[in-house]
């Protein structure tokens, strides 16, 4: 069997600076971010990636191909980090205690930022949906409520599979912090979700403790 470890460097996918235009209809405000050039993973992780690194299991849905899911925000960003120092690179996450700050310009695994996931997502598109649904992403009316083993649908432009349904996948931002205090921002729909809840455009959020069997991630390192 591959080293999942080892197999990761070949399903990173480097992407072209660029920009975004964000809205939250909640708030009304648009706002156009810069996106320095990086790198993210082709898949969410999956099982098998996330047990070579931490020897945990903490999936619904076992299978080493299908996505890690049932991870809090706090455990996805200790998984970067162990996954960095396996691999060699710099740790891009600083923790202390309840602190925990971000080296964007360490060269290790992280999770993408807001704005680099939906960019991403789009893929240079300007559509919500890189794709016919049922082509691209496992939702609540064909997931057979479960999650599947990632790559299995239509990538979008870039290459990238999964960005729609399977599982959502947690950012690094804070979604809002006078309102919302630490809730983080997740991305992209999941398996038990309906057709409307699978787009670039849709942001959740909930506490960096929350665990959940539709919510995992997906890796991005700096360039």
């Amino acid at each position: 069997m591959i080293n999942p470890i080892k197999n990761l460097t070949d399903n990173m996918i480097s992407l072209p600076a660029g920009a975004i235009t964000l809205r939250d209809d909640r708030i009304k405000r648009i706002w156009t971010v810069e996106i320095a050039p990086f790198q993210l993973a082709k898949y969410p992780v999956t099982q098998a990636l996330y047990f070579e690194v931490t020897k945990k299991s903490p999936s619904v849905f076992k299978s080493d191909n299908k996505p890690v899911e049932s991870i809090s925000w706090h455990e996805a960003i200790t998984f970067c980090n162990l996954l960095s120092q396996q691999s060699g690179f710099d740790e891009v996450y600083e923790i202390n205690d309840a602190e925990i700050a971000l080296n964007i310009n360490a060269n290790g695994y992280r999770l993408p930022s807001d704005a680099e996931w939906e960019y991403a997502c789009r893929a240079g598109e300007k559509e919500v949906r890189y794709g016919e649904i049922n082509d691209i992403a496992w939702y609540k009316e064909n997931s057979n409520n479960a999650t599947q083993e990632v790559g299995l649908k239509q990538p979008n432009a870039w290459g990238l599979y999964d960005m729609l349904g399977n599982v959502w996948e947690w950012c690094w931002d804070i979604y809002d912090k006078e309102v919302y205090g630490s809730y983080r921002v997740f991305r992209g729909g999941g398996w038990s979700d309906k057709e409307r809840g699978c787009l670039a455009s849709n942001r959740r959020r909930s506490h960096p403790t929350y665990q959940i069997d539709d919510l995992g991630l997906r890796l991005a390192r700096s360039q």
